[in-house]
Protein backbone atom coordinates (compact mmCIF):
# COMPACT_ATOMS: atom_id res chain seq x y z
CA UNK A 1 0.00 0.00 0.00
CA UNK A 2 3.15 2.47 1.09
CA UNK A 3 4.91 1.80 -2.50
CA UNK A 4 1.47 2.29 -4.28
CA UNK A 5 1.24 5.70 -2.69
CA UNK A 6 4.88 6.66 -3.62
CA UNK A 7 4.88 5.65 -7.08
CA UNK A 8 1.22 7.78 -7.34
CA UNK A 9 2.85 10.78 -5.90
CA UNK A 10 5.80 10.01 -8.07
CA UNK A 11 3.80 9.84 -10.98
CA UNK A 12 2.19 12.81 -10.48
CA UNK A 13 4.90 14.97 -9.83
CA UNK A 14 6.63 13.86 -13.25
CA UNK A 15 3.33 15.04 -14.73
CA UNK A 16 3.52 18.15 -13.22
CA UNK A 17 6.90 18.65 -14.08
CA UNK A 18 6.29 18.10 -18.01
CA UNK A 19 3.77 20.44 -17.85
CA UNK A 20 5.24 23.14 -16.23
CA UNK A 21 8.27 22.62 -18.69
CA UNK A 22 5.88 22.65 -21.80
CA UNK A 23 4.47 25.90 -20.62
CA UNK A 24 7.35 27.38 -20.35
CA UNK A 25 8.43 26.69 -23.37
CA UNK A 26 6.66 29.36 -25.06
CA UNK A 27 9.30 31.90 -22.87
CA UNK A 28 12.93 32.96 -23.68
CA UNK A 29 15.60 31.50 -21.26
CA UNK A 30 16.92 34.93 -20.64
CA UNK A 31 13.24 36.24 -19.92
CA UNK A 32 12.71 33.01 -17.34
CA UNK A 33 15.86 34.17 -16.00
CA UNK A 34 15.56 37.73 -15.33
CA UNK A 35 11.30 37.93 -14.71
CA UNK A 36 11.57 36.55 -11.44
CA UNK A 37 15.05 39.21 -10.64
CA UNK A 38 12.92 41.92 -11.59
CA UNK A 39 9.62 41.31 -9.78
CA UNK A 40 12.05 40.11 -6.49
CA UNK A 41 13.53 43.96 -6.92
CA UNK A 42 9.89 45.76 -7.48
CA UNK A 43 8.85 43.83 -4.33
CA UNK A 44 12.32 45.25 -2.01
CA UNK A 45 11.02 48.70 -3.57
CA UNK A 46 8.00 48.90 -2.92
CA UNK A 47 8.05 47.56 0.55
CA UNK A 48 10.48 49.92 1.20
CA UNK A 49 8.34 53.01 0.31
CA UNK A 50 5.46 51.52 2.29
CA UNK A 51 7.42 51.58 4.94
CA UNK A 52 8.77 55.13 4.67
CA UNK A 53 4.92 56.09 4.20
CA UNK A 54 4.24 53.71 7.16
CA UNK A 55 6.63 55.93 9.36
CA UNK A 56 6.44 59.00 7.96
CA UNK A 57 2.89 59.27 6.51
CA UNK A 58 1.54 59.83 3.49
CA UNK A 59 1.36 63.70 3.61
CA UNK A 60 4.90 64.55 4.54
CA UNK A 61 6.28 61.51 1.73
CA UNK A 62 4.09 63.26 -0.74
CA UNK A 63 5.52 66.69 0.26
CA UNK A 64 8.59 65.33 0.58
CA UNK A 65 8.77 64.01 -3.43
CA UNK A 66 7.28 67.55 -4.36
CA UNK A 67 10.11 69.42 -2.70
CA UNK A 68 12.43 67.05 -4.12
CA UNK A 69 11.19 67.34 -7.51
CA UNK A 70 11.05 71.33 -7.17
CA UNK A 71 14.74 71.45 -6.47
CA UNK A 72 15.42 69.58 -9.18
CA UNK A 73 14.53 72.96 -11.35
CA UNK A 74 17.71 75.15 -11.96
CA UNK A 75 17.71 77.67 -9.71
CA UNK A 76 15.31 76.43 -7.00
CA UNK A 77 17.92 74.81 -4.65
CA UNK A 78 20.19 78.22 -5.01
CA UNK A 79 16.83 80.62 -4.30
CA UNK A 80 16.11 78.12 -1.23
CA UNK A 81 19.98 77.92 -0.06
CA UNK A 82 19.55 82.08 -0.16
CA UNK A 83 16.53 82.50 2.02
CA UNK A 84 17.76 79.62 4.08
CA UNK A 85 20.81 82.01 4.78
CA UNK A 86 18.77 84.95 5.35
CA UNK A 87 16.85 83.65 7.98
CA UNK A 88 20.22 82.23 9.49
CA UNK A 89 21.94 85.86 9.61
CA UNK A 90 18.60 86.93 11.39
CA UNK A 91 18.30 83.70 13.93
CA UNK A 92 22.69 85.07 14.50
CA UNK A 93 21.48 88.36 15.47
CA UNK A 94 24.71 89.90 14.51
CA UNK A 95 26.71 87.21 16.02
CA UNK A 96 28.81 86.74 12.78
CA UNK A 97 30.27 90.46 13.26
CA UNK A 98 31.15 89.50 17.15
CA UNK A 99 33.14 86.10 15.83
CA UNK A 100 35.44 88.10 13.92
CA UNK A 101 37.46 89.45 17.12
CA UNK A 102 38.14 85.49 18.11
CA UNK A 103 40.93 84.38 19.24
CA UNK A 104 41.82 81.96 16.09
CA UNK A 105 45.57 80.83 17.47
CA UNK A 106 47.63 81.18 20.38
CA UNK A 107 48.75 83.93 21.15
CA UNK A 108 52.78 84.23 21.00
CA UNK A 109 53.26 84.98 24.52
CA UNK A 110 51.17 83.56 26.77
CA UNK A 111 48.86 86.10 29.17
CA UNK A 112 49.70 84.99 32.67
CA UNK A 113 47.27 86.24 35.26
CA UNK A 114 46.00 89.06 33.21
CA UNK A 115 43.62 86.09 31.50
CA UNK A 116 41.77 86.26 34.38
CA UNK A 117 41.06 89.92 33.73
CA UNK A 118 40.17 89.46 30.13
CA UNK A 119 37.89 86.66 31.53
CA UNK A 120 36.45 89.21 33.48
CA UNK A 121 35.68 91.70 31.09
CA UNK A 122 33.90 88.77 28.56
CA UNK A 123 31.46 87.63 31.41
CA UNK A 124 30.48 91.62 31.93
CA UNK A 125 29.56 91.66 28.31
CA UNK A 126 27.01 88.82 29.03
CA UNK A 127 23.20 89.81 29.17
CA UNK A 128 21.95 89.74 32.82
CA UNK A 129 20.69 86.59 33.33
CA UNK A 130 19.52 87.01 36.89
CA UNK A 131 16.08 86.42 37.56
CA UNK A 132 15.35 86.88 34.05
CA UNK A 133 15.95 83.43 32.22
CA UNK A 134 13.34 80.99 32.37
CA UNK A 135 15.24 77.84 33.76
CA UNK A 136 18.82 78.30 33.04
CA UNK A 137 20.31 79.30 36.56
CA UNK A 138 18.54 77.44 39.24
CA UNK A 139 20.66 78.61 42.30
CA UNK A 140 19.56 81.78 44.19
CA UNK A 141 21.08 84.68 44.96
CA UNK A 142 24.66 86.49 43.57
CA UNK A 143 27.08 84.19 41.79
CA UNK A 144 29.36 85.80 44.40
CA UNK A 145 28.06 84.47 47.60
CA UNK A 146 25.87 81.83 49.68
CA UNK A 147 25.17 78.45 47.53
CA UNK A 148 27.59 79.72 44.74
CA UNK A 149 30.47 80.13 46.70
CA UNK A 150 30.27 76.70 48.63
CA UNK A 151 29.88 74.81 45.20
CA UNK A 152 32.41 76.70 43.56
CA UNK A 153 35.10 76.13 46.29
CA UNK A 154 34.21 72.70 46.35
CA UNK A 155 34.89 72.41 42.86
CA UNK A 156 38.24 74.04 43.12
CA UNK A 157 39.08 72.07 45.71
CA UNK A 158 38.98 68.78 43.07
CA UNK A 159 39.45 70.66 39.75
CA UNK A 160 42.59 67.89 39.00
CA UNK A 161 40.66 64.87 40.08
CA UNK A 162 39.42 62.09 37.50
CA UNK A 163 36.80 59.30 38.91
CA UNK A 164 38.71 57.21 35.54
CA UNK A 165 41.36 56.42 38.27
CA UNK A 166 39.66 55.11 40.96
CA UNK A 167 42.48 53.57 42.74
CA UNK A 168 43.81 57.19 42.93
CA UNK A 169 40.96 59.75 43.47
CA UNK A 170 39.52 57.55 45.89
CA UNK A 171 37.36 60.32 47.22
CA UNK A 172 35.69 61.36 43.95
CA UNK A 173 34.88 57.61 43.81
CA UNK A 174 32.92 58.07 47.13
CA UNK A 175 31.40 61.34 46.71
CA UNK A 176 30.03 59.92 43.16
CA UNK A 177 28.99 56.78 45.02
CA UNK A 178 26.70 58.84 47.68
CA UNK A 179 25.22 60.92 44.87
CA UNK A 180 23.89 58.17 43.38
CA UNK A 181 22.57 56.35 46.73
CA UNK A 182 21.35 59.45 48.04
CA UNK A 183 19.26 60.58 44.56
CA UNK A 184 18.26 56.75 44.53
CA UNK A 185 16.52 57.60 47.57
CA UNK A 186 14.25 60.03 46.82
CA UNK A 187 12.97 57.69 44.11
CA UNK A 188 11.90 54.53 45.90
CA UNK A 189 15.34 52.76 46.63
CA UNK A 190 14.32 51.83 50.63
CA UNK A 191 11.02 50.88 49.64
CA UNK A 192 9.93 46.81 49.19
CA UNK A 193 8.24 47.50 46.16
CA UNK A 194 11.37 49.12 44.24
CA UNK A 195 13.65 45.60 44.79
CA UNK A 196 16.15 47.09 46.64
CA UNK A 197 19.02 47.35 44.33
CA UNK A 198 18.83 50.34 42.53
CA UNK A 199 21.66 51.74 40.89
CA UNK A 200 23.42 54.39 38.52
CA UNK A 201 26.01 56.73 37.19
CA UNK A 202 26.73 60.27 37.40
CA UNK A 203 26.51 62.01 33.67
CA UNK A 204 27.12 65.28 32.58
CA UNK A 205 23.54 66.06 31.94
CA UNK A 206 19.99 64.88 31.52
CA UNK A 207 20.88 64.10 27.66
CA UNK A 208 23.66 62.03 28.67
CA UNK A 209 21.42 59.99 31.20
CA UNK A 210 18.66 59.28 28.77
CA UNK A 211 20.67 58.42 25.99
CA UNK A 212 22.90 56.00 28.40
CA UNK A 213 19.43 54.89 29.92
CA UNK A 214 18.15 53.97 25.74
CA UNK A 215 21.37 52.29 24.67
CA UNK A 216 21.29 50.15 28.19
CA UNK A 217 17.32 49.43 27.06
CA UNK A 218 18.52 48.43 23.53
CA UNK A 219 21.11 45.77 24.30
CA UNK A 220 19.42 44.72 27.45
CA UNK A 221 16.10 43.96 25.22
CA UNK A 222 18.40 41.97 22.49
CA UNK A 223 19.74 39.86 25.16
CA UNK A 224 16.40 38.81 26.69
CA UNK A 225 14.31 38.99 23.01
CA UNK A 226 16.79 39.08 20.59
CA UNK A 227 15.62 42.14 19.62
CA UNK A 228 17.95 43.57 16.35
CA UNK A 229 15.82 46.33 14.94
CA UNK A 230 14.70 48.11 17.87
CA UNK A 231 12.00 50.85 18.28
CA UNK A 232 10.88 52.81 21.03
CA UNK A 233 7.84 54.97 21.54
CA UNK A 234 8.09 58.54 23.25
CA UNK A 235 4.99 60.65 23.39
CA UNK A 236 5.70 64.23 21.46
CA UNK A 237 6.01 65.88 24.83
CA UNK A 238 9.22 63.59 25.01
CA UNK A 239 12.53 65.75 25.39
CA UNK A 240 14.90 65.84 22.03
CA UNK A 241 17.45 63.54 23.84
CA UNK A 242 15.65 60.77 22.90
CA UNK A 243 16.02 61.40 19.32
CA UNK A 244 19.35 62.17 19.57
CA UNK A 245 19.65 58.27 21.46
CA UNK A 246 17.25 57.16 17.98
CA UNK A 247 20.52 58.47 15.30
CA UNK A 248 23.12 57.77 17.46
CA UNK A 249 22.24 54.16 18.24
CA UNK A 250 20.29 53.17 14.77
CA UNK A 251 16.65 52.25 17.06
CA UNK A 252 13.11 53.15 15.11
CA UNK A 253 11.72 56.49 17.18
CA UNK A 254 7.92 56.70 17.09
CA UNK A 255 6.53 60.23 18.34
CA UNK A 256 2.68 59.91 19.52
CA UNK A 257 0.56 63.00 19.79
CA UNK A 258 -0.53 63.41 23.77
CA UNK A 259 -4.21 63.88 25.07
CA UNK A 260 -6.39 66.65 25.00
CA UNK A 261 -5.08 67.12 29.07
CA UNK A 262 -1.31 67.19 27.66
CA UNK A 263 -0.05 63.95 29.12
CA UNK A 264 1.15 60.66 27.26
CA UNK A 265 -1.93 59.03 25.25
CA UNK A 266 -1.55 55.20 27.09
CA UNK A 267 -3.70 53.84 24.38
CA UNK A 268 -2.04 55.47 21.12
CA UNK A 269 1.20 54.42 22.63
CA UNK A 270 -0.14 50.51 22.85
CA UNK A 271 -1.30 50.79 19.49
CA UNK A 272 2.50 51.27 18.13
CA UNK A 273 4.16 48.64 20.27
CA UNK A 274 5.21 45.34 18.23
CA UNK A 275 7.78 42.60 18.26
CA UNK A 276 10.48 45.06 17.78
CA UNK A 277 9.36 47.83 20.85
CA UNK A 278 12.51 48.13 23.11
CA UNK A 279 11.31 50.51 25.68
CA UNK A 280 8.35 53.15 26.28
CA UNK A 281 9.03 56.77 27.85
CA UNK A 282 7.15 58.81 30.40
CA UNK A 283 8.23 62.19 31.71
CA UNK A 284 7.54 63.58 35.30
CA UNK A 285 7.10 66.35 34.24
CA UNK A 286 7.53 67.05 30.56
CA UNK A 287 10.13 69.93 30.23
CA UNK A 288 6.79 71.52 27.57
CA UNK A 289 4.07 72.22 30.09
CA UNK A 290 5.69 71.15 33.32
CA UNK A 291 2.61 68.18 33.25
CA UNK A 292 3.38 64.55 34.64
CA UNK A 293 2.41 61.23 32.04
CA UNK A 294 0.30 58.87 33.56
CA UNK A 295 3.77 56.74 34.47
CA UNK A 296 1.18 53.85 36.56
CA UNK A 297 -0.48 53.20 33.56
CA UNK A 298 2.42 53.28 31.38
CA UNK A 299 4.31 51.07 34.05
CA UNK A 300 1.76 48.60 33.68
CA UNK A 301 2.03 48.35 29.35
CA UNK A 302 5.56 48.17 29.66
CA UNK A 303 5.14 45.29 32.06
CA UNK A 304 2.24 43.61 30.50
CA UNK A 305 4.51 43.36 27.18
CA UNK A 306 7.85 43.15 29.11
CA UNK A 307 9.57 45.97 27.75
CA UNK A 308 11.75 48.69 29.21
CA UNK A 309 10.30 51.89 30.59
CA UNK A 310 12.30 54.87 31.35
CA UNK A 311 11.16 58.00 32.97
CA UNK A 312 12.37 61.19 32.61
CA UNK A 313 12.73 63.12 35.78
CA UNK A 314 15.74 65.53 34.68
CA UNK A 315 13.61 68.48 35.79
CA UNK A 316 11.09 67.36 39.08
CA UNK A 317 13.57 64.70 40.59
CA UNK A 318 14.43 67.45 43.30
CA UNK A 319 11.25 68.72 43.44
CA UNK A 320 8.51 66.13 43.24
CA UNK A 321 9.66 64.16 46.06
CA UNK A 322 9.92 67.13 48.14
CA UNK A 323 6.56 68.54 47.09
CA UNK A 324 4.64 65.67 47.96
CA UNK A 325 6.33 65.76 51.43
CA UNK A 326 4.91 69.53 51.40
CA UNK A 327 1.20 68.57 51.10
CA UNK A 328 0.61 68.34 47.31
CA UNK A 329 -1.13 65.98 45.49
CA UNK A 330 1.57 64.47 43.14
CA UNK A 331 1.23 61.27 41.13
CA UNK A 332 3.20 58.31 41.58
CA UNK A 333 6.34 58.72 39.39
CA UNK A 334 9.42 56.92 40.70
CA UNK A 335 10.61 53.12 41.21
CA UNK A 336 7.81 52.47 43.26
CA UNK A 337 5.66 52.16 40.31
CA UNK A 338 6.27 48.37 39.21
CA UNK A 339 7.50 48.14 35.44
CA UNK A 340 9.84 51.51 35.85
CA UNK A 341 13.26 49.98 34.30
CA UNK A 342 14.76 52.81 34.56
CA UNK A 343 15.05 56.93 35.42
CA UNK A 344 17.15 60.11 34.50
CA UNK A 345 17.43 63.00 36.81
CA UNK A 346 19.48 65.97 36.70
CA UNK A 347 21.61 67.50 39.85
CA UNK A 348 22.32 70.54 38.21
CA UNK A 349 18.50 71.65 38.05
CA UNK A 350 16.82 71.86 40.90
CA UNK A 351 19.50 69.81 42.76
CA UNK A 352 21.48 73.06 42.86
CA UNK A 353 24.58 71.34 42.01
CA UNK A 354 26.95 72.64 39.44
CA UNK A 355 26.20 72.09 35.66
CA UNK A 356 26.86 69.20 33.98
CA UNK A 357 25.72 67.01 36.91
CA UNK A 358 23.34 64.71 36.48
CA UNK A 359 22.36 60.58 37.00
CA UNK A 360 20.98 57.72 35.26
CA UNK A 361 19.44 55.13 37.61
CA UNK A 362 18.47 51.18 36.76
CA UNK A 363 16.10 49.39 38.87
CA UNK A 364 18.68 46.24 38.88
CA UNK A 365 22.35 45.68 37.90
CA UNK A 366 21.43 43.10 35.30
CA UNK A 367 19.93 45.76 33.14
CA UNK A 368 22.83 48.44 34.33
CA UNK A 369 25.36 46.03 33.30
CA UNK A 370 24.54 46.72 29.64
CA UNK A 371 25.46 50.38 30.19
CA UNK A 372 28.68 49.50 30.41
CA UNK A 373 31.59 48.98 27.55
CA UNK A 374 34.33 46.93 28.18
CA UNK A 375 37.71 46.50 26.05
CA UNK A 376 39.57 43.24 26.27
CA UNK A 377 41.98 43.29 22.85
CA UNK A 378 43.15 46.73 23.50
CA UNK A 379 47.08 47.12 23.02
CA UNK A 380 46.98 49.71 25.57
CA UNK A 381 45.48 47.07 28.51
CA UNK A 382 42.47 45.93 29.63
CA UNK A 383 39.39 48.99 29.77
CA UNK A 384 36.20 49.31 31.39
CA UNK A 385 34.20 52.97 31.67
CA UNK A 386 30.70 53.33 33.07
CA UNK A 387 29.47 56.25 30.80
CA UNK A 388 29.90 58.01 27.37
CA UNK A 389 32.96 60.17 28.59
CA UNK A 390 35.96 58.07 29.92
CA UNK A 391 37.55 61.09 31.41
CA UNK A 392 35.34 63.00 33.57
CA UNK A 393 35.83 65.69 35.83
CA UNK A 394 35.78 65.04 39.24
CA UNK A 395 35.51 68.57 40.15
CA UNK A 396 31.60 68.73 39.02
CA UNK A 397 31.20 65.08 41.21
CA UNK A 398 32.58 67.03 43.95
CA UNK A 399 29.97 70.05 43.94
CA UNK A 400 26.94 67.86 43.54
CA UNK A 401 28.20 66.38 46.24
CA UNK A 402 28.56 69.44 48.34
CA UNK A 403 25.62 71.36 47.40
CA UNK A 404 23.40 67.34 48.61
CA UNK A 405 25.37 67.07 51.70
CA UNK A 406 25.28 71.22 52.59
CA UNK A 407 21.16 71.57 52.01
CA UNK A 408 19.81 68.14 53.10
CA UNK A 409 16.53 67.65 53.14
CA UNK A 410 15.10 70.51 54.86
CA UNK A 411 16.81 72.88 52.62
CA UNK A 412 15.41 71.44 49.73
CA UNK A 413 11.86 71.08 51.30
CA UNK A 414 11.90 75.21 51.83
CA UNK A 415 13.43 75.47 48.49
CA UNK A 416 10.76 73.55 46.77
CA UNK A 417 7.85 75.32 49.09
CA UNK A 418 9.62 78.48 47.86
CA UNK A 419 9.53 77.54 43.51
CA UNK A 420 5.81 75.92 44.33
CA UNK A 421 4.34 78.74 45.60
CA UNK A 422 5.94 81.49 43.10
CA UNK A 423 4.70 78.98 40.39
CA UNK A 424 1.33 78.73 41.52
CA UNK A 425 1.09 83.05 41.95
CA UNK A 426 2.79 83.10 37.74
CA UNK A 427 -0.18 80.78 37.19
CA UNK A 428 -2.65 82.53 38.26
CA UNK A 429 -1.46 85.84 37.21
CA UNK A 430 -1.21 84.23 33.76
CA UNK A 431 -4.89 83.08 34.35
CA UNK A 432 -5.73 86.71 34.42
CA UNK A 433 -4.35 88.14 31.55
CA UNK A 434 -7.89 87.54 29.07
CA UNK A 435 -5.75 87.41 25.76
CA UNK A 436 -4.02 84.55 27.02
CA UNK A 437 -4.64 80.67 28.27
CA UNK A 438 -2.95 78.14 30.49
CA UNK A 439 -1.77 75.34 28.53
CA UNK A 440 -2.85 72.39 30.07
CA UNK A 441 -2.42 72.30 33.88
CA UNK A 442 1.09 72.43 34.76
CA UNK A 443 1.76 69.68 37.90
CA UNK A 444 4.86 71.70 39.43
CA UNK A 445 7.31 74.44 37.93
CA UNK A 446 6.19 75.24 34.52
CA UNK A 447 4.17 77.83 33.32
CA UNK A 448 3.37 77.65 29.58
CA UNK A 449 0.75 79.67 27.53
CA UNK A 450 -0.11 80.90 24.57
CA UNK A 451 -3.01 83.26 23.07
CA UNK A 452 -6.03 82.87 20.64
CA UNK A 453 -6.31 86.75 20.28
CA UNK A 454 -2.57 87.60 19.38
CA UNK A 455 0.36 86.11 18.39
CA UNK A 456 2.27 84.65 20.85
CA UNK A 457 5.59 84.72 19.63
CA UNK A 458 5.42 88.40 18.96
CA UNK A 459 4.36 89.11 22.87
CA UNK A 460 8.03 86.87 23.12
CA UNK A 461 9.64 89.34 21.53
CA UNK A 462 8.40 92.13 23.69
CA UNK A 463 9.51 90.40 26.36
CA UNK A 464 13.03 89.38 24.70
CA UNK A 465 13.15 93.49 24.37
CA UNK A 466 12.50 93.73 27.94
CA UNK A 467 15.17 91.42 29.20
CA UNK A 468 13.68 88.29 29.83
CA UNK A 469 14.99 84.95 28.05
CA UNK A 470 11.85 82.66 27.81
CA UNK A 471 11.32 79.26 26.06
CA UNK A 472 9.26 79.07 22.47
CA UNK A 473 7.05 75.67 22.28
CA UNK A 474 5.28 74.44 19.20
CA UNK A 475 1.78 72.11 18.84
CA UNK A 476 0.41 74.69 19.96
CA UNK A 477 2.45 77.86 19.62
CA UNK A 478 3.29 79.06 23.25
CA UNK A 479 6.01 80.02 25.38
CA UNK A 480 6.47 79.21 28.87
CA UNK A 481 9.12 80.07 32.17
CA UNK A 482 10.57 77.59 34.15
CA UNK A 483 10.48 78.80 37.33
CA UNK A 484 13.67 78.50 39.70
CA UNK A 485 14.64 80.21 42.74
CA UNK A 486 16.31 83.34 40.73
CA UNK A 487 12.44 84.20 39.77
CA UNK A 488 11.03 83.88 43.61
CA UNK A 489 11.79 87.46 44.37
CA UNK A 490 10.50 88.66 40.72
CA UNK A 491 7.13 87.42 40.11
CA UNK A 492 5.76 90.58 40.39
CA UNK A 493 7.74 92.39 38.00
CA UNK A 494 7.53 89.23 35.45
CA UNK A 495 3.58 89.59 35.50
CA UNK A 496 3.93 93.34 35.44
CA UNK A 497 5.62 92.89 31.78
CA UNK A 498 3.77 90.73 30.46
CA UNK A 499 0.48 92.77 30.86
CA UNK A 500 2.31 95.29 29.31
CA UNK A 501 3.81 93.11 26.47
CA UNK A 502 -0.04 91.94 25.57
CA UNK A 503 -1.37 95.23 25.60
CA UNK A 504 1.75 96.39 22.97
CA UNK A 505 1.53 93.74 20.87
CA UNK A 506 -2.52 94.09 21.04
CA UNK A 507 -2.42 97.98 20.44
CA UNK A 508 0.38 97.13 17.56
CA UNK A 509 0.21 93.87 16.04
CA UNK A 510 2.95 92.80 13.99
CA UNK A 511 6.28 91.60 13.87
CA UNK A 512 9.63 94.14 15.71
CA UNK A 513 12.83 94.94 14.49
CA UNK A 514 15.16 92.29 14.85
CA UNK A 515 12.19 89.82 16.39
CA UNK A 516 12.18 86.29 15.79
CA UNK A 517 8.15 85.96 15.53
CA UNK A 518 7.83 85.47 12.16
CA UNK A 519 10.70 82.56 12.12
CA UNK A 520 9.02 80.63 14.57
CA UNK A 521 5.70 81.20 13.01
CA UNK A 522 6.45 80.47 9.57
CA UNK A 523 8.59 77.55 11.00
CA UNK A 524 5.05 76.01 12.94
CA UNK A 525 3.37 76.47 9.64
CA UNK A 526 5.74 75.01 7.46
CA UNK A 527 4.76 71.01 6.03
CA UNK A 528 8.21 70.49 4.87
CA UNK A 529 9.77 69.81 8.16
CA UNK A 530 12.83 68.82 6.43
CA UNK A 531 13.50 71.81 5.39
CA UNK A 532 12.84 73.03 8.97
CA UNK A 533 15.53 70.56 10.31
CA UNK A 534 18.09 72.03 7.50
CA UNK A 535 17.45 75.38 8.85
CA UNK A 536 18.41 74.29 12.86
CA UNK A 537 21.47 72.39 10.79
CA UNK A 538 22.71 75.84 9.47
CA UNK A 539 21.50 78.29 12.06
CA UNK A 540 23.74 75.19 14.13
CA UNK A 541 26.56 75.14 11.96
CA UNK A 542 27.05 79.19 11.87
CA UNK A 543 27.28 79.69 15.61
CA UNK A 544 31.04 77.80 16.21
Amino acid sequence: MDSLSYSSVKSMLIQARVSLNSRLSEFEPLALLVTPLVTLFLAQVIGSVLGVVHEKGLKACLLGFIMGFLKMIPGVQSYIDAEKQKVVDQLQSGGSSKKNNWAKELPVKGLGVQVLEKMETEKRNDPNWQGKCSGTVYIGGNESEGHFTLINQACSMFAHTNPLHIDVFQSVVRFESEVVAMTAALLGSKETVSGEQICGNMTSGGTESIVLAVKSSRDYMKYKKGIKRPEMIIPESGHSAYDKAAQYFNIKLWRVPVGKDFRADVKAMRMHINRNTIMIVGSAPGFPHGIIDPIEELGQLALSYGICFHVDLCLGGFVLPFARKLGYQIPAFDFSVQGVTSISIDVHKYGLAPKGTSTVLYRNHEIRKHQFVAVTEWSGGLYVSPTIAGSRPGSLVAGAWAAMMSLGEEGYLENTRKIMEASKRLEEGVRGITELFMVGKPDMTIVAFGSKALDIFEVNDIMSSKGWHLNALQRPNSIHICVTLQHVPVVDDFLQDLREAVETVKANPGPITGGLAPIYGAAGKMPDRGMVNELLVSFMDSQY
